[in-house]
């Protein structure tokens, strides 16, 4: 073997670790599969999804617990989906997988007009029926593909444009409390998993409702952070590692944090204070 390939794999060997040490961090801080617990892998035919359920078969095969892996793919029929692609994939990884087919495609061109983000729906109609099948077929965990460079871009979207300081957690109970939702692609940053999924060249499918909208506000977002993190590297990580490290007092929600009754607790510290010191002051033998 060359030295250049040598390098080259010593590079790629670097990077698997690394990816693995990610989401074995993010699996153990946020408690994300227990023993027993069958994980449904949303795979969509992206470099994330791919990386995530390579990553995750990895676990399943080496960690102390047991669970079961299932891959589901949700089939929206988008004209020239490659079909064959994910089953013939899945088969020869020997990965139990599930194709779900609906047709949220014409709902979506229907519904949206022309040029407009279709992403929002989308997302709903794809949501709704991941977690109905997760429902129906005793689904204890649902594993999406969103990676660190995601959450951090929500965090910006939804501070832009939605005046919120919301994001996207790590674990999730769903609204109805009948899912639970993991991300354990968490820790990991983009370029990490996309020199990973070219390195193990992952069969990609392009998605052709979202992929074609350059012009999106999630993009304009992820130009904005990357710039950032070119002109200073490790910005991205600070920024997550913030949402990590909130400190409620120093914001200004006055649902998150009492601030009409802290001339109350001033009071209240200041007797307590006062009696420590009358106290300390007394005589020994009165004590």
């Amino acid at each position: 073997m060359s030295e250049a390939l040598v390098k080259q794999q010593r590079e790629f060997n670097k990077l698997r670790k690394r990816l693995r040490r990610n989401v074995g961090q993010a699996i153990a801080d946020y408690n994300m599969i227990q023993d027993g617990d069958k994980v449904m892998v949303c795979l969509s035919g992206g470099k994330d999804s791919y990386t995530m359920l390579d990553i995750l078969i990895n676990l399943r095969d080496h960690a102390p617990i047991n669970f079961e892996l299932i891959a589901v793919n949700l089939d929206q029929k988008q004209p020239g989906f490659p079909e064959h692609v994910l089953p013939e994939y899945l088969s020869s990884i020997d990965v139990p997988f599930h194709i779900i087919e609906k047709d949220t495609y014409s709902i979506v061109k229907e519904v949206v007009p022309e040029g407009k983000t279709t992403c929002g729906i989308c997302s709903r109609l794809r949501r709704g029926s991941l977690y109905g099948y997760a429902r129906e077929n005793g689904i204890t965990k649902i594993a999406l593909g969103h990676h660190r460079d995601d959450i951090i871009e929500t965090l910006f979207l939804n501070m832009f444009y939605g005046s919120k300081i919301k994001a996207m957690p790590p674990k999730l109970l769903s609204d109805d409390k009948s899912n639970i939702v993991i991300r354990p692609l968490a820790y990991a940053c983009e370029a990490d998993i996309a020199r990973y999924a070219e390195a193990m060249q992952f069969p990609i499918i392009p998605c052709n409702l979202c992929g074609s909208q350059e012009n999106l506000q999630r993009q304009k977002i992820k130009e904005m952070l990357q710039s950032w993190e070119r002109e200073t590297p490790g910005r991205l990580e600070n920024i997550f590692r913030s949402i990590q490290n909130i400190s409620p007092s120093q914001l200004a929600d006055v649902d998150l944090f009492n601030f009409t009754d802290l001339e109350q607790q001033r009071e209240e510290s200041a007797e307590e204070r006062n009696a420590f010191i009358d106290d300390m002051q007394q005589p020994a033998l009165a004590r």
